[in-house]
């Protein structure tokens, strides 16, 4: 989209101001009203899940504690990310330099943190389907919950370094007053490249081939003795597909969320050479946020234990006493 030749300065006081990026009154228009709607499309699907698993004691289970700490990243994103990239829409930050490195460290923090999720998500379903005999000792609610904390804690640790020198001083890239962006160098961009995409990538696909080629092993082998199974049996069988519809489920997050990833590092991999010059205004950097807004649409389509939750919500019906332990499988 083209920008039209701009003199109006974002603060005029300043002789170092920045220069306004200045679009028509219809373009400006239907940006900000599309970008807002994705915002706040986001922020209430994904309060939608984190209440639904935090309140109804039947959802408390290891699969669905991890995609709870995922909607919390995903509603953070929607919450503070979108938001802030929403007023860097005409290239002004008007809210500081402290605000603009807070949400840059949100920014690699909330990624982090999603492509830790994807990961254990993957795990989650390789042992699901692959060592069903032992899921279940194995994969325990406490041990998620070190898992997610940790996932947290690593995805914190990591941003903190690859941001290091720009959360000291976070006023060390501006060109000119009412700027927000942030700098790193090739190795900082290559490591975060390998921690949070390729590394990831290779693990999640290793696992879900290998469940892919389980889940086939045993559809025949289901199909094969569908007449012969016995009343315990076919408990088993139908276990068994129960794992193998949440596995292709998140298959689905996990193949949106590639999808909506792969833009972005390859323009990271594009621009690499000395400077690599992140801004959270591009398109690609858009993408990577509308993927926050598509999880909570996917359980919608995929879940219905998701869908009655949410008519228990928006009917109120979860304010009534014991509702916590009302039946939504």
């Amino acid at each position: 989209m083209e920008t039209l030749e701009e003199t109006e300065l974002c603060f005029p006081q300043y002789n170092t101001s920045c220069k306004k990026m200045t679009y028509s009154y219809l373009e400006a228009k239907l940006i900000y009203c599309l970008l807002s709607c994705i915002s706040l499309l986001t922020v209430v699907l994904n309060l939608l899940v984190i209440i639904s698993i935090s309140h109804f004691r039947q959802l408390h289970t290891t699969t669905n504690l991890l995609l709870l700490s995922l909607a919390v990243a995903d509603f953070l994103v929607g919450f503070l990310q979108m938001p802030a990239a929403i007023l860097l829409f005409r290239g002004c930050w008007i809210l500081g330099d402290l605000i603009c490195a807070a949400i840059y460290f949100l920014g690699y923090l909330t990624v982090s943190v999603s492509v830790g999720n994807m990961v254990l998500i993957s795990v989650d379903r390789y042992m699901a389907i692959c060592d069903p005999m032992f899921y279940s000792t194995k994969v325990t609610l406490k041990r998620v919950q070190y898992c997610v904390c940790l996932c947290w804690i690593c995805s914190a640790v990591h941003s903190s370094w690859i941001l290091r020198d720009f959360l000291k001083e976070p006023e060390r890239y501006k060109i000119c007053h009412g700027e927000c962006v942030v700098i790193s160098t090739s190795a900082e961009g290559i490591v975060d490249l390998i921690v949070t995409f390729l590394g990831p990538i290779l693990v999640i696909i290793l696992l879900y081939m290998r469940v892919f080629v389980v889940a086939v092993s045993q559809a025949r082998a289901m199909r094969s003795h569908i007449t012969a199974v016995t009343l315990q049996r076919s408990e088993t069988v139908k276990t068994k597909r129960s794992e193998m519809k949440a596995a292709r489920t998140l298959g689905v997050v996990v193949a949106m969320f590639l999808l909506c990833s792969c833009p972005y590092y390859c323009f990271a991999v594009a621009t690499m050479n000395n400077l690599i010059a992140a801004t959270s205004s591009g398109v690609e950097t858009w993408l990577v946020y509308f993927n926050s807004c598509l999880n909570p649409v996917i359980y919608v389509f995929f879940y219905p234990w998701f869908r009655k939750s949410v008519k228990h919500i928006i009917t109120l019906q979860i304010l009534q006493p014991g509702s916590s332990q009302t039946n939504l499988l």
